[in-house]
């Protein structure tokens, strides 16, 4: 399918409204991450410290991509969209003005947590405008919002470096103010509305081992994908002592590829089947974070790494062709559960990282660890309940 088809197949300003909230949001809602070589020195904190700061806001994207996946449903992904925003720059002006402690740039992250949960707005705002057979493509497209987080890695520590890393907050409400007014003007609710699933039917949604499946699936690679473009400008600057802007730029190459890449994932998994393609996600993710474990020389280990965060979001694309695959009418509930896993994925990677290199005085551990859920998630990719569904429909 051609990009250009998109504007007749669906409605194409919605899936750029998808776009830009999906974002902005995430640019939002890694920059303690992109911030946390500098918040760490200012504050004097261990690395395990560090690990747990910028694993917050994954965390608390988790629980609030439920909520905003079930009021997306009920009410319509445009208008908790425009809400969702208004608690970004809330927590923007917080980080702004008001964090000058560890306690206070945790309550940040978890007010953060709502422009990560942005992701169960956009994916269905995009996905309903489209028929099944375009679904991944346009979900893939919209989820390239994932490039929010090259913008935080790419430029936060370089307006860190010039304005101190508190007005990086202030700074960001530009660029989410600007949207905010375009997704206001460019998304339309979608017009077939999704079903609306009630907090008490979410039981019987967890009672399904589909759901339980897509859920590990993708906390494996959006977890590894977010987690590393979190915890990585920590860790090369700990590793190896390079300078906190060059390390943030090594990870925004990383989040580049796995960005664009996602469509990839969306578009391939349409044509080949999601497992196919997470099948071999799975395989050179695993090989290539067990390579880092090792902790070869830095040319080498970020080589593996921008290889594994463009595999993994290759990875990121076919999890959500799935899901929109099985769950078509109950794709916002689904979408919010199964971004909830990825975003419990991601505490746990930097966290894990941070507190096994207190404990053992090394990263390579906890990074091997790391290598053996994607071995996991690959055994189970490979089992024919998984691979059923590629043709199942919900």
């Amino acid at each position: 399918m051609h990009l250009r088809e998109l504007r007749t197949a669906g409605h194409a300003p919605s899936l750029a409204a998808a776009l830009m909230h999906f974002d902005v949001s995430f640019m939002a809602w890694v920059l303690l991450g992109a911030l946390g070589a500098y918040i760490g020195e200012d504050l004097g904190l261990s690395t395990a410290a560090k690990g747990l700061m910028v694993a917050v806001p994954l965390l608390s994207a988790a629980a609030f991509r439920i909520v905003l996946g079930l009021l997306g449903d009920r009410y319509g992904p445009r208008r908790v969209g425009l809400i969702s925003m208004a608690f970004v720059v809330i927590a923007l002006v917080c980080g702004w003005q008001l964090a000058s402690s560890y306690g206070a740039l945790l309550g940040v992250g978890v007010l953060l947590g709502v422009a990560g949960a942005s992701f169960a707005i956009a994916l269905p705002l995009a996905g309903r405008h489209y028929p099944p057979e375009r679904q991944g493509l346009a979900m893939g497209i919209a989820g390239a919002g994932n490039s929010g987080t090259v913008l935080t890695t790419l430029f936060a520590p370089r307006l860190a470096e010039a304005y101190g890393w508190h007005a990086v907050f202030g700074l960001a409400l530009i660029p989410v103010t600007l949207v905010w007014i375009a997704f206001a003007l460019l998304a339309k609710e979608p017009p077939a509305p999704a079903t609306p699933v009630r907090p008490r039917d979410l039981r019987n949604i967890l009672r399904e081992k589909d759901a339980w499946r897509l859920c590990g699936l993708y906390a494996v690679t959006f977890g590894t994908f977010v987690g590393l473009a979190s915890f990585l400008p920590i860790f090369f600057r700990d590793q190896y002592g390079i300078s906190k802007v060059d390390a943030a730029t090594l990870v925004a190459v990383g989040a580049a590829l796995g960005s664009l890449l996602r469509p990839l994932g969306g578009y391939l998994a349409d044509r080949a089947g999601g497992t196919t393609v997470l099948t071999g996600v799975y395989a050179v993710g695993a090989a290539l974070l067990l390579f880092t474990s090792a902790l070869p020389e830095l040319a080498a280990t970020a080589t593996a790494f921008i290889l594994a965060m463009g595999t993994f979001g290759v990875g990121n694309g076919a999890v959500f062709q799935l899901v929109g695959v099985r769950y078509r009418e109950r794709i916002g509930v689904l979408t919010g559960l199964v971004g909830a896993a990825g975003g419990l994925g991601g505490f746990f990677l930097p966290t894990i990282l941070g507190v096994v290199k207190d404990a053992f005085g090394s990263f390579g551990p906890g990074l091997g660890a790391i290598a053996v859920a994607a071995a996991i998630a690959l055994i189970t990719t490979m089992r024919p309940s998984t691979v059923a569904l590629a043709g199942a429909r919900a």
